[in-house]
C-alpha cells in the first residue's frame, strides 16, 4: 500500500510539472531553448510511471512470498503475480470498489490487506464464504457440517528459519473446484475452533495448517480488504523450475 502511495506522489508531481511547462513555463523560454533539468525529467518519467501505476493498480501486480505459510503451494521466495481486476476494479490507496465483477471463491488464493495492520499485505486461501459455518478440530476441516476428505501423498521435510528441521506430511485436499495440496504435521498443536463467516468477509487459511497465523487467529478478511487473485509464479531465485507455475 506504501509503494502505491508513493507512485501516486509521483505521479501527480511529475503530471504537474508537464502541465505546468505547458501551460505557463514554455511561455517564458527563449525558442529552441532546453528544458530545465526537472521539467525533462517529469516529461520522460511521467508516462512510464502512469503505464506502470495503471497496470499495477488495474491489470496484475507483483508480489514476494515472504514465509512458507502457504507450503507447499508457495515457498518463502516466490514471485508471484496477482490479478487486481478479478474481484472487481478498485479506487488505488482507498481500495474501495467502482466495478463490480467477480467474488472469491472457496479454493482461490488471494492478497489482501491484513486486517489488524492494512498496511501489511497477507497471502492465504479462501476456505469461508459470508455465512459459511466453519470448524477446524483434530486437524480436520470442516464446512458446513461436512467433512473435508484429505488424502495422503508423501512425507514433506524442510527447514523453518533455516534452522529448526520440520517433518510433515502432505496432503491432498478438494476445496470447492479446487484441489490443493497442504502440509500437516501430526506432532504439534495448531488452533482449533468454530466460526461462522459474517456476511461481507472471508474466512482465510494457510496451505501449511500447522504454521499459519490467518483467520484461526486473527479473524475475518473484510471484502474493502481485497486485493487480487494470485495466479502465477514468475521467479524463485534458488528454484528455475517453479518459473511459470500457475497457482491453484
Amino acid at each position: 500500500m506504501m509503494f502505491a502511495l508513493f507512485m501516486v506522489v509521483v505521479l501527480l508531481v511529475t503530471g504537474f510539472i508537464w502541465l505546468l511547462d505547458i501551460f505557463v513555463l514554455r511561455k517564458n523560454r527563449e525558442t529552441n531553448a532546453p528544458d530545465p533539468m526537472l521539467v525533462e525529467y517529469s516529461k520522460s518519467f511521467f508516462p512510464v510511471i502512469l503505464v506502470v501505476f495503471l497496470i499495477r493498480s488495474f491489470v496484475a501486480e507483483p508480489f514476494k512470498i515472504p514465509s512458507g505459510s502457504m507450503m507447499p503451494t508457495l515457498l518463502a521466495g516466490d514471485f508471484i503475480l496477482v490479478n487486481k481486476f478479478t474481484y472487481g476494479l478498485r479506487v488505488p490507496i482507498l481500495n474501495s470498489t467502482f466495478i463490480e465483477m467477480n467474488h472469491p471463491k472457496r479454493g482461490d488464493v488471494f492478497v489482501f490487506h491484513y486486517p489488524p495492520d492494512p498496511s501489511i499485505d497477507y497471502i492465504k486461501r479462501v476456505v469461508g464464504l459470508p455465512g459459511d459455518k466453519i470448524l477446524y478440530q483434530d486437524k480436520q476441516l470442516y464446512i458446513n457440517g461436512q467433512k473435508l476428505e484429505m488424502a495422503y501423498l508423501a512425507d514433506y521435510d524442510y527447514e523453518s528459519g533455516g534452522l529448526n528441521q520440520v517433518h510433515a506430511k502432505r496432503f491432498e485436499e478438494q476445496l470447492g473446484d479446487v484441489k490443493h495440496e497442504l502440509l500437516i504435521e501430526e506432532s504439534s498443536m495448531s488452533r482449533e475452533g468454530a466460526f461462522e463467516v459474517p456476511q461481507g468477509h472471508y474466512f482465510a487459511m494457510g496451505d501449511n495448517r500447522d504454521n499459519s497465523r490467518d483467520s484461526r487467529y486473527w479473524g475475518f478478511v473484510p471484502e474493502q480488504n481485497l486485493v487480487g487473485k494470485a495466479f502465477f509464479i514468475w521467479w524463485n531465485f534458488d528454484q528455475f523450475k517453479r518459473i511459470g507455475t500457475s497457482i491453484h
